[in-house]
C-alpha cells in the first residue's frame, strides 16, 4: 500500500500542474451555440419548433451550417448577383419567393455545380427532369446550366408539386426525393405534411436545410457573418446577342465579338463544347460582357439586401 502511495503521489502532482496551466491559458475562441427561435416562418406558414424531434432537426442543420464558414460565406456572396435575376422569375410563376433558398441549398448558387449523381446547375436538375420540364440537355447545350431558363424549369416542377399536395414543405421535400416517393410515405404514414414523415436520412434532413439557409441568409450577422458592401458579388451587366446558324469554333466566336472564350462560357455555363451544330437553326439567346463590365472596380455596388451587410 504504501509503495503504491508513493508511486500515485507524482501523478497526481503531474495532473494538478497540468490543470493549472490550462486554467491560465486565455479563452483564444469561444463557440457559442445559436439561438434556436420558438417558431420559424417558410413560405408564410408559421412552423413551430416546440416539439423536441422538431427543435433538434432545425438546430442540427442551423448549427452545421453556421459553422461551415466557407460555403455559407460564398452562397451569401453570391446571392447578391443571382436573386435579383432569380426572384423575379419565382415571383412572376406564383411562387414564394422562400423557394429560393431551394437553390441555395441545392448549389449553394454556384450555375456550374454538378452533383455526383449527374444533377447540374443551380437547382441541380438531373437529365431526364431537365428534359421533362423543357430544358435542352445534350452534349453542346445543357440548359440545367443556365439560370433563367432552369428556374423556368424549377417554377413549373414546383407548380406541380404544389398542386399535388397542398403545402409547401411537402412540395420542398419532393424536390429532394421525387413526388412518387413523397406520395407514397405521406400516404403510408398517414401524414398530412413531410415533417411529420419518416424518411431516409439526407430527405429528412433536406427541409430543415431549407428553413437554416433561410435563417441565415436573413440575417446573416446574428450568425457571425460580417460582409462589406464591396465584398459581395455584384451582377454582370451583358449584352444579348442572337445566335440561329451554326457555330463552328465558340473560341472564334468570342474574340470576333471582343470578349474571350472563357468569359463567354463564364457567362453562358450552358454552352457545353467548343462548337455548336444547331442544324435546326435554332434561335440562341448568347450574352456577352458589356464594355468593362467584368472589372470589379466598375461593376455597380448595389445590394440586393441591406441585412447582408454591416451597417
Amino acid at each position: 500500500m504504501q509503495i503504491k502511495t508513493i508511486f500515485l503521489a507524482p501523478i497526481s502532482v503531474l495532473l494538478l500542474l497540468c490543470g493549472n496551466a490550462w486554467a491560465s491559458q486565455p479563452h483564444m475562441m469561444q463557440v457559442v451555440s445559436p439561438n434556436i427561435p420558438e417558431h420559424v416562418t417558410f413560405a408564410g406558414k408559421k412552423i413551430n419548433l416546440d416539439r423536441s424531434d422538431m427543435y433538434e432537426r432545425f438546430e442540427r442543420e442551423l448549427t452545421s451550417m453556421a459553422f461551415t464558414h466557407g460555403t455559407t460565406m460564398l452562397t451569401l456572396k453570391r446571392a447578391n448577383r443571382y436573386f435579383p435575376i432569380l426572384i423575379p422569375i419565382l415571383k412572376a410563376n406564383n411562387i414564394p419567393t422562400d423557394l429560393i433558398y431551394l437553390a441555395c441549398i441545392e448549389s449553394n448558387l454556384n450555375p456550374r455545380a454538378v452533383s455526383g449523381a449527374g444533377a447540374a446547375g443551380l437547382w441541380q436538375f438531373m437529365p431526364a427532369t431537365g428534359k421533362e420540364y423543357g430544358l435542352e440537355v445534350n452534349e453542346y447545350v445543357d440548359e440545367r446550366f443556365h439560370p433563367e431558363k432552369a428556374t423556368e424549369a424549377a417554377c413549373k416542377y414546383l407548380t406541380n408539386a404544389y398542386n399535388k399536395y397542398g403545402n409547401w414543405e411537402s412540395t420542398a421535400a419532393s424536390y429532394n426525393a421525387g413526388m412518387g416517393r413523397i406520395s407514397r410515405e405521406l400516404d403510408a404514414q398517414k401524414a398530412e405534411s413531410a415533417y411529420d414523415l419518416f424518411l431516409n436520412e439526407q430527405t429528412s434532413r433536406y427541409i430543415f436545410r431549407l428553413l437554416a439557409m433561410k435563417s441565415i441568409l436573413e440575417h446573416p450577422q446574428y450568425f457571425g457573418y460580417v460582409l462589406k458592401a464591396s465584398q459581395l458579388y455584384f451582377p454582370i451587366t451583358t449584352e444579348n446577342v442572337e445566335v440561329n446558324e451554326p457555330v463552328e469554333d465558340w473560341q472564334t466566336w468570342a474574340l470576333d465579338h471582343g470578349t474571350n472564350y472563357l468569359t463567354l462560357r463564364e457567362l453562358n455555363p450552358w454552352i457545353r463544347a467548343k462548337s455548336l451544330p444547331n442544324k435546326n437553326n435554332k434561335t440562341y439567346i448568347v450574352k456577352i460582357p458589356s464594355e468593362d463590365a467584368m472589372l470589379r472596380s466598375k461593376q455597380s455596388k448595389e445590394v440586393y439586401n441591406h441585412n447582408w451587410i454591416s451597417k
